[in-house]
This record gives C-alpha cells, sequence and structure tokens, in this order.
C-alpha cells in the first residue's frame, strides 16, 4: 500500500477516533452500565445493592402496569403516524400547491408557530384548555348545542390519555409539516408541469409523483416519530403525572416514578433497557425497509 494512501487513511482516523471515543464513553458505556444495574437491587440513598438477576425482568413481565403504559405508548406512536406523518404530509402538499409565495409562507408560519412552543407550556395550555370548569373545550361544546360530551377530559381514564395524545399532535403536527413541504420543494417543476400536461388532476398527482419522491422523508419520520413516541415524558408530567389511576403512564414515567419515587433504580434500569431495545429494533426495521423500498424503487 502507498505510503501517501497510509498516510491519508491515518488522518481520516485521526478525526474520526475522538467522535468514537466521545460516543463510547457517554452512549455506550452508559448503555451497558444500564444493563448491570436492571440485574442490581439498588437503594439509592443508601447505597445498598444487591444481585438479583433477571428477576427485575420477571416483574416487570407480570407488573400490569407496566403492560398498560407500553399500550399507550402503542397508542401514541400509531396515532402520531397517522397525524405527523400521514396528516402532515397531506397538509403539507396542500399548502405547497397553494398559488402565490406569500400565502405559502403565511401558511407555513401559522402551522409552525406551535411547535415553537415548549412541551411543558403547551401541557399547562392545555391542562387548562382540558379543565372541566372553565376550561375553553367544555366551553365551545357548550356554545355549539354539543354540551353532553362535555366531560373531565383529564379526569376519567378512558379520555386521559386521547387528550395527551391530542395535545402532542398539535405541538408537533407543524413541525412535520415543515419538514415535509421542505421535501416537496426539491422535486422538479419540471415533473408536475408533464403530469399536467398529460391530463393528470392534483390528486393523481399527489399519490404518482408527491408520494414516491418524498419516500425518503416519510421513512425518516415515521423511524423518528414512533421513536419519539416510545420516550414520551414531559407530556404526561406536566397534565397528568400519570394518573388518573396510573391510566396515563408511559414507560418513561413509570420508569421515573420507580427510580426516583418508589426508590427501585434496578426496575428503573430494566425499563430503561426495554425501552432501549424497542426503539433500537423500530429503528432497525426502518432503515431495513426504507433501503428494500429503494432497491425496488
Amino acid at each position: 500500500m502507498p505510503v501517501r494512501t497510509m498516510y491519508g487513511r491515518a488522518r481520516g482516523l485521526a478525526w474520526v477516533v475522538p467522535a468514537l471515543a466521545m460516543l463510547g464513553v457517554f452512549v455506550y458505556l452508559p448503555l451497558v452500565q444500564n444493563f448491570g444495574f436492571s440485574t442490581l437491587t439498588w437503594d439509592i440513598y443508601s447505597g445498598d445493592q444487591e444481585y438479583v438477576g433477571l428477576e427485575n425482568y420477571r416483574r416487570l413481565v407480570g407488573d400490569p402496569v407496566f403492560w398498560s403504559s407500553f399500550a399507550n405508548n402503542l397508542w401514541y406512536a400509531a396515532l402520531s403516524i397517522v397525524f405527523q406523518v400521514f396528516g402532515a404530509l397531506l397538509l403539507a402538499a396542500l399548502v405547497e400547491s397553494v398559488r402565490g409565495e406569500r400565502w405559502q409562507r403565511a401558511l407555513r408560519a401559522v402551522y409552525f408557530i406551535p411547535s415553537a412552543i415548549s412541551l411543558t407550556v403547551a401541557g399547562l395550555l392545555f391542562y387548562f384548555v382540558y379543565e372541566p370548569n372553565i376550561g375553553l373545550l367544555n366551553h365551545v361544546l357548550d356554545a355549539v348545542g354539543l354540551g353532553e360530551f362535555a366531560q373531565s377530559w383529564l379526569g376519567q381514564e378512558s379520555t386521559a390519555m386521547f387528550a395527551i395524545i391530542a395535545m402532542s399532535q398539535w405541538q408537533g403536527f407543524g413541525y412535520s409539516t415543515l419538514l415535509f413541504a421542505i421535501a416537496i420543494q426539491r422535486i422538479p417543476s419540471e415533473l408536475y408541469e408533464a403530469a399536467a400536461l398529460d391530463g393528470v388532476g392534483p390528486v393523481r398527482r399527489f399519490f404518482q409523483v408527491t408520494l414516491p419522491l418524498v419516500r425518503e422523508m416519510t421513512g425518516l419520520m415515521m423511524m423518528v416519530t414512533v421513536s419519539g413516541a416510545f420516550q414520551v415524558f414531559n407530556e404526561v408530567m406536566v397534565m397528568t403525572s400519570g394518573g388518573p389511576n396510573n391510566s396515563t403512564q408511559v414507560l418513561g414515567t413509570w420508569l421515573y416514578r420507580n427510580g426516583f419515587v418508589r426508590n427501585d433504580f434496578g426496575s428503573a434500569a430494566a425499563i430503561g433497557t426495554v425501552l432501549f431495545v424497542i426503539t433500537l429494533t423500530i429503528a432497525m426495521a426502518q432503515l431495513w425497509i426504507t433501503r428494500r423500498k429503494r432497491v425496488e424503487w
């Protein structure tokens, strides 16, 4: 191998090695340590530790709150895909079809404004929107003659989780729309002009031109959205703290409650390991599906 080639590779590695070292210390080493902690019963305040093997995982399997939390994350992921992926894609296509650059910019700004609000502030805002006595939602229902549907949205097990999900979709919808709008702008206008000359209507143009050419962004958004759905924390803690009766617990809040409220850091570490496996599996599956579709297309 020529000396110049070896020198070039050595220079490349000199830039890569520090980044890999940082990842190893701050990402991969904590993952390994977390799995080790999940095999212990650990009192963080006294420092007492006892090795219990996989007992924490067996307890999770028999914990009904763990499974209800997992189901809430699944609901969160499914509805997020509907609204923040496919709904945002449809809205982005509608915005980009509006004639006039000024109107397009105005609409993008209007839809993006909720995404500029922090999750904590949005959660507090909707906490008062859902308030049963003075809340805006119940007042609107009364005003339009639907007062029989007014209820305590965050105080009932049947509605609390979906109320939280609705708030999060409102908050994140504009960001997804903006990303899809950028992807649509990168599509050559000649393709739309050729489709219009062939007599293709706007609906068929969406399915035959827009949808195939934003598949990379769609795959990325699905992966990010689903992974984010299993890392939900702020929304639930601000609005319900997991109540009523643990009906809005998600894996992130149940991890927090086990670790910092019940002082059971072994179980909290086990939940963290499960969360890591779930998100890694979703990411790998999505990457495999996207790569396979890329080859087919």
